[in-house]
């Protein structure tokens, strides 16, 4: 049975991640991390104590942590102190933010992805592909949306869409965020020749496509040696 904990867990992710888990026979939750100073500290989610001290991380085999950078950035000198396994879902890291992360996982398993549902990492694999037998003559630019409290922008799925056509045809790719309502996350790829256009959209319907996936990843890692991982490791691998 692996042992899990969860970062944020009374966050929209956190909560659907902890049910998601609770239903799975491979894992027990076993930990319930919050930021200090809020009133559900020490209150009880399910059967869960919801605690503010990292230490607890000691109790579990890996961590799935979709919370903001400052806390993510915390969160790793715990794992890596009591060598526990990470899921980390947070995005908007910055490049010092992301070298830690890749420190830690030279001495613990990190799966690290901005998106953890199977198409948009399906959607990984096929971009470059497209964008090299498409070539130069065709213009490539993404559009993404958002809920309106998102903070960071363009999405960290954006980034990695630009990043891997970007790869292949060494040519910078523009991304144009939107941030309304309660978007869940809408990626639009478009690629515009002379006489025709091509759009390869990808719409996330619920926020279970990123739990299930995360949770895919718990079960994944526990028992993989140090290293850094994406979800391409853990879906195609």
């Amino acid at each position: 049975m692996i042992k899990l904990g969860v970062a944020g867990a009374i966050g929209k992710m956190g909560r659907r991640i902890i049910e998601l888990a609770q239903q799975d026979k491979d894992l027990e939750v076993t930990f319930a991390l919050e930021r200090r100073g809020i009133p559900e500290i020490g209150k009880e989610l399910g059967k869960l104590k919801i605690s503010s001290n990292p230490d607890g991380m000691f109790l579990i085999d890996v961590l799935v942590d979709f919370t903001v950078p400052e806390a993510s950035e915390q969160h790793l000198d715990y794992v890596a102190r009591y060598r526990k396994g990470l899921v980390l879902g947070t995005t908007g890291m910055s490049e010092a933010q992301v070298k830690k992360v890749e420190e830690v996982s030279k001495v613990v398993p990190v799966v690290f992805s901005p998106n953890m549902s199977i198409g948009v990492n399906t959607l990984f694999q096929v971009l470059p592909e497209l964008a090299k037998k498409l070539g130069p003559d065709y213009s490539v630019e993404i559009v993404e949306a958002h809920h309106k409290n998102k903070k960071d922008a363009p999405s960290g799925t954006a980034k990695k869409m630009a990043e891997v056509i970007t790869s292949v045809t060494g040519r910078n790719v523009p991304t144009h965020s939107i941030r309304l309502g309660d978007i869940f996350g809408d990626h639009t790829v478009i690629f515009s020749g002379n006489s025709e256009r091509i759009e390869i959209k990808h719409q996330a319907h619920t926020r279970d496509l990123f739990a299930v996936g995360a949770v895919k990843a718990a079960k994944w890692v526990a028992n993989k040696p140090a290293g850094l991982y994406t979800m391409q490791d853990v879906l195609f691998k």
